[in-house]
């Protein structure tokens, strides 16, 4: 693996980080599962410090609402929903570490 393959994306923090840091904001209960969509959705947009993820808890599944800076909900979408699909899946499997079911909310 070379160096250009294992560097991280310059101004994202690694899920791992990320993870700690919504733990200490939200509750352990959806803490994995909130970085992980915080992570993609960072490296994905163009501007990484308008990405904001809110843990709305329910009764039968917790809400994790997704917010991005203007003009990059395209990006967070993609082509025919395929982006949003795959972000929402890999999230809620990520929520299953976390023993929880979510659903994620892309938020204009």
């Amino acid at each position: 693996m070379s160096d250009a393959d294992s560097a991280e994306v310059e101004g994202v923090e690694s899920p791992a980080e990320a993870s700690a840091a919504v733990e200490e904001s939200t509750g352990a209960s959806a803490a994995h599962a909130s970085a992980v969509l915080e992570h993609i959705a960072r490296s994905l947009v163009e501007t990484a410090d308008g990405v904001r993820v809110e843990v709305v808890e329910g009764s039968p599944r917790t809400q994790l609402n997704l917010y991005v800076a203007d003009g990059d909900m395209g990006r967070i979408i993609g082509k025919r929903g395929r982006t949003a699909s795959a972000i929402r899946t890999v999230t809620r499997a990520a929520a299953a570490r976390d023993g929880i079911s979510i659903d994620v909310e892309f938020v204009d």
